[in-house]
């Protein structure tokens, strides 16, 4: 087995101490919700928008309110969520403090700014400018991170992304899934093969660092399956940067939900899982830098593999099969 190349390892020698990521959300919706490509998002999707664990838009300090109002869509003119940065970074570090033990003093602590809910670069251009702008120029701010489509990059925006990247690192992650269109079309990811492609050049033209989400177990897939995902990307030139191999949820509220209760399809165990994706490091290459090996669903919403629930369990399995 090839050693894996962890973030968390490449990170720390890069900046000499750890870096934690700050979960936050920019306010943007989805093409692939509001309409314009599709309705009720990719099928997987809870209504947080992927982004279940990061900071509330509004009442940060009240952990009970709801977790996915919107202050200001980034589709308006109301700028009310560029001062709510403040607020997100200050909750979001709260909760990453509290988690941790370490000998480097909480003012000396450097973070990556991961917007991670929806779709963050879908919404009003001046907004979103002004957003990114002053998340990356704060001094705790190391890396900014940014979830989105590989349809929603305008030229406008891509442009902008790469004069940032003069500043301080930026990340794109754009979620891909899987390569196969029939697949595609069942969890309802709305774009072709050909756009994540396309974009996927233009961003690495750009010189911008590109991270690939894929999704290991979605319903109908094989093994082989799987591994033509990551045989795809592994042939990507530029070779790809990173990737993050997410085991498929099934989580309350989502669509998927919905087909498994009518007609319940293959659950990988963690054995299985454990295998599949053992298999798939071995096809990337070693540029190629992990960034994660499984993955969290909220336990309030997890139907769906319930083993995940322990994520401790999980990795343990994960860091013996490597060992």
């Amino acid at each position: 087995m090839k050693e894996i190349r962890l973030i968390s390892d490449e990170l720390k020698k890069k900046y000499g101490q750890k870096i934690y990521k700050l979960s936050l959300q920019s306010g943007c919706t989805c093409p692939n919700r509001d309409g314009t490509v599709g309705t009720g998002g990719c099928t997987f999707c809870s209504e947080g928008g992927s982004g279940d664990f990061a900071a509330p838009l509004s009442n940060c300090d009240d952990t009970h309110n709801d977790r996915h109002a919107v202050v200001s869509q980034a589709g308006t003119s109301d700028h009310s969520i560029i001062t709510s940065i403040d607020t997100q970074i200050e909750y979001a570090r709260k909760l990453v403090d509290a988690k941790i033990s370490s000998k480097i003093k909480p003012e000396d602590r450097r973070y990556i700014a991961y917007f991670q809910s929806f779709t963050n670069t879908y919404g009003d251009f001046d907004t979103l400018k002004a957003l990114y702008t002053d998340t990356i120029n704060r001094p705790e701010i190391v890396i900014l991170s940014i979830g989105t489509r590989p349809d929603c990059i305008s030229d406008e925006m891509l442009s902008f992304l790469a004069e940032l990247n003069k500043i301080k690192p930026v990340w794109i992650e754009l979620g891909l899934q899987t390569i196969h269109e029939e697949t595609a079309k069942r969890i309802n990811r709305g774009y072709p093969l050909q756009v994540f492609e396309d974009t996927y050049h233009r961003l690495k033209a750009a010189g911008i660092t590109v991270i690939t989400h894929v999704i290991l177990g979605l319903p109908g897939e094989t093994h082989e399956d799987m591994y033509a995902t990551i045989r795809y990307l592994a042939g990507l030139e530029p070779v790809l940067d990173g990737i993050k191999l997410q085991l498929l949820h099934i989580l309350k509220g989502t669509r998927l939900y919905d087909e498994y209760l009518a007609e319940p399809f293959h659950i990988m165990s963690l054995e299985e899982y454990t295998e599949v994706l053992m298999n798939c490091i071995r096809l990337l290459p070693k540029e190629t830098v992990i960034h994660r090996l499984t993955g969290d669903g909220p336990k309030k919403l997890l139907v769906e593999p319930q083993w995940s629930a322990d994520k401790k369990r999980v990795l343990n399995t994960i860091y013996h099969a490597y060992c």
